[in-house]
């Protein structure tokens, strides 16, 4: 009776771990959609570290929409400004405040980026779009990273350091194709300045090969 016992617990056991393998393991995002942003003590990291966290959750966030997370990372008195390829152009870059870009982010209000390289045709998008058709046209969570240090070069002018000197930048690098030569490479870069013991972002700069 007691081995009859043992072996009904036994089955009983073993049916319950087949019951619970049946219900997935549920993932969950780490990237947190909150109003403030979760730092940790500036003397926890080295800089390096720290600005490589910032610059992976800023990809995390461009690549699934969560734009309110990118804003916290917007510089509160500098705010931040967008070019379309190496050559930083303050006449035609756009630039926005948090509070401008968390504004016109749900509008549909057409902005003017700049030139298009080879056709100068004018590049016109809403914030939203030049986010998503632009700033992230490639996936960038699956490039080569690097930190200041440049990794994309093209044969555009490149003034990141001559307009951000004293700043820091991370890049992420997708290399070009076999097809076309290695050309077709695409970079992103962020410029990052620190503010009251935390670093935000002054700039978002693409860049490509350039005719």
């Amino acid at each position: 009776m007691r081995k009859s016992f043992l072996a009904f617990l036994l089955l009983a056991a073993l049916s319950c771990e087949k019951k619970q393998d049946k219900n997935p393991t549920v993932s969950t995002d780490n990237l947190k959609r909150t109003n403030e942003r979760i730092d940790t003590e500036p003397e926890a990291f080295s800089k390096e570290v720290a600005l490589k966290k910032s610059n992976d959750e800023l990809l995390q966030a461009l690549k699934v929409g969560y734009y309110d997370v990118f804003a916290n990372y917007i510089h509160p008195e500098k705010g931040v400004r967008f070019s379309m390829y190496a050559f930083v152009n303050r006449n035609e870059d756009k630039h926005f405040s948090k509070t401008d870009f968390e504004k016109y982010l749900p509008t549909k209000t057409i902005f003017t980026w700049g030139s298009r390289d080879g056709s100068g045709e004018i590049y016109k998008a809403t914030l939203e779009q030049y986010l998503k058709n632009w700033v992230f046209r490639k996936d960038f969570t699956k490039s080569d990273y690097a930190f200041n240090t440049f990794l994309g070069k093209g044969n555009s002018l490149n003034n990141l350091k001559e307009i951000y000197p004293n700043t820091n930048f991370t890049e992420n690098y997708i290399s070009g194709s076999e097809k076309y030569g290695g050309m077709d490479w695409k970079a992103l870069r962020f410029v990052f300045e620190e503010f009251e013991g935390k670093y935000y972002v002054i700039a978002v700069i693409n860049d490509e090969w350039t005719i």
